[in-house]
């Protein structure tokens, strides 16, 4: 099986840009003869009631998939195997102590300087009792490249990253890379400001033997001040923008597609003709 999928967090209602990116998703998979799959990413914040409004919302735009959507929070034991077949290290440093720190020459702001790679076993019993450790992967490159749909090539940063926080909660990287690899998900169409991401997950993918899938980042949708869209905007969800009748017209607008419906937008689907730019939503 081959299938594309869309993977939202039930933390709140779905706005345009998601529903934007759900159709996007779509159109690519069954474009192509994938099946399309859902997936609840709930390993953070869940919003009582958030995910069956969501689903609804898809549903009410014309979107389908294929079985049952799946919970991440239902696969702990998945995640804490993946992690027994991959080279990790306790790590005791908090957000704001990486960000202090001198980086490496050419390292992107942000990224691990690698503070805890090499303590001696005295040091880490030490620091365990300041506070819980988290698990770094422990890269063996500083970059990797991956090839994406709409955005050619592209090479990013891979440092040390976090696969299972200090409270225990398993890492987005992490997750996200099984989940695909254990879904038969070989496209991948999301939001372009996850394209750094990309060279991260792709290569952890091939040190667990699963090679990458294929990339589509799409354009964002912005909000009134040029940022990315948010609740704050205002009339944002599908139910505040007056339903799907007034809000699929308009993405499907903003995408230059032709239809009434994500079947009918089928037809003419042509990713080479999507808009490379983001889309600021009127107001």
């Amino acid at each position: 099986m081959t299938a594309g999928r869309y993977a939202p967090s039930p933390s709140g209602d779905l706005h345009v840009g998601n529903l934007r990116t759900a159709l996007l998703a779509w159109l690519f998979a069954r474009s192509t003869g994938r099946e399309f799959l859902l997936r609840v990413e709930d390993l953070d914040r869940v919003a009582g009631g958030a995910e069956a409004r969501q689903l609804a919302d898809l549903a009410a735009i014309g979107l389908d998939w294929d079985g049952a959507p799946v919970r991440q929070s239902a696969r702990t034991d998945v995640y804490a195997a993946a992690l027994t077949r991959l080279d990790v290290y306790e790590c005791y440093c908090t957000r704001r102590e990486i960000l202090a720190a001198p980086s490496a020459p050419h390292a992107p702001e942000g990224a691990y300087p690698g503070t805890c790679r090499d303590l001696t076993e005295a040091q880490r019993v030490e620091r365990r009792r300041e506070r819980p450790a988290a698990l770094r992967l422990r890269a063996t490159v500083d970059e990797f490249t991956v090839t994406d749909v709409l955005h050619g090539e592209y090479t990013g940063a891979v440092d040390d990253f976090v696969l299972r926080r200090g409270d225990g909660t398993y890492a987005y990287n992490l997750a996200v890379v099984v989940d695909d690899a254990a879904q038969g998900v070989d496209q991948v169409v999301r939001g372009d400001d996850l394209l750094s991401s990309a060279p991260r997950q792709a290569y952890l993918g091939t040190l667990l033997g699963d090679p990458p899938p294929t990339y589509a980042h799409v354009p964002m949708v912005l909000g009134p001040n040029g940022v990315r869209l948010a609740k704050r905007d205002g009339a944002v969800t599908l139910a505040d923008r007056g339903g799907p009748g007034v809000v699929l017209p308009e993405i499907a607008a903003s995408l230059g597609l032709r239809g009434r419906t994500p079947r009918e937008m089928l037809d003419d689907f042509d990713p080479a003709r999507l808009p490379r730019e983001p889309w600021t939503l009127p107001l």
